[in-house]
């Protein structure tokens, strides 16, 4: 009886892991539908700026127009923004993105800094001796543009002073409640040919480029809308890794849930399989004491 209280004990508790997981899994599908609410919100809004930016960057002489729109002759340093989460028990979504991220930038010619949003993209960044400058950890379950626009207003400082060359965001798209894709998207200087995973990028091939005519005066509007709208991009990719975040876990947990109990199963089965050859030999003792008095 010895194995068949141990096969009890692992039934308990791996029932009490259980609980645990489908509670976190509820939790984390209340919190998914906010995040997927609040994302949705902002990406018409977040997508329009991208389209204004673009549309800047195609004007003739780009490179007068502000120093943001200005490519750099060569490269010296680069510098990626990195959006993880700040809690486990996700699946693999934060290895992912962070395995992207150095798989894109381990082997580059030029040095690298990271800025990293979230925790667990620190700790490893750290792990692995990567310069990390800076880390915004703890931000609040649904955060506004003015708490994260810290981070954006770093990157496009870093970038005027000279420090960096480029300006890189890694973070990760949201399409559904099963696939979310890391991305690679260069914030600083503006690119102008589409590329993968931007929020969206201006087809110039639908009709010619208008020039854009500035009131009150061209300085002014883009010296205001191009670093607003730039520390708006990272936002909306912050908002999209939320939701990309409580998906990936609600699915890890009901995965955590559904194994837990296929165990317990296969556990209890071998609980009474073991409960039975425990009650079989009590009973060939008994037999065996009657027939040596017999």
């Amino acid at each position: 009886m010895a194995n068949a209280r141990e096969v009890r004990l692992r039934i308990r508790s791996v029932k009490n892991i259980a609980q645990v997981t489908r509670a976190l899994q509820a939790v984390s599908a209340s919190k998914v539908r906010k995040a997927v609410q609040a994302m949705m919100q902002t990406r018409p809004y977040a997508t329009k700026a991208w389209q204004v930016l673009t549309h800047i960057a195609s004007q003739p002489g780009r490179a007068n127009l502000h120093p943001l729109l200005t490519p750099r002759s060569e490269f010296r340093n680069d510098l990626v923004l990195l959006i993880t989460g700040d809690r486990g028990l996700a699946g693999a979504y934060n290895t992912n993105i962070v395995r992207f991220a150095l798989q894109k930038f381990d082997n580059s010619p030029v040095p690298t800094s990271y800025i990293t949003v979230g925790r667990k993209g620190r700790d490893m960044l750290l792990r692995r001796r990567k310069n990390v400058m800076a880390e915004f950890s703890n931000l609040p379950a649904a955060p506004s543009f003015g708490d994260v626009s810290a981070i954006g207003r770093l990157a496009v400082d870093e970038f005027l002073a000279g420090h960096v060359d480029r300006v890189f965001l890694v973070y990760t798209d949201y399409h559904n409640m099963v696939k979310q894709t890391p991305t690679l998207k260069q914030l600083l200087p503006l690119e102008l040919a589409s590329g993968e995973g931007r929020v969206v990028a201006f087809d110039a091939a639908k009709g010619a480029v208008a020039t854009y005519i500035y009131e009150p005066g061209e300085t002014e509007i883009l010296d205001t809308i191009v670093p607003r709208f730039t520390a708006l991009q990272v936002y909306q990719a912050i908002m999209e890794s939320l939701a990309s975040e409580h998906a990936a876990r609600m699915v890890a947990m009901k995965n955590a849930t559904d194994s837990a109990t296929d165990l317990a199963g296969a556990l209890q089965l071998e609980y009474n399989k073991a409960r039975q050859q425990g009650i079989t030999s009590e009973i060939l003792d008994i037999v065996g004491g009657a027939e040596a008095l017999a």
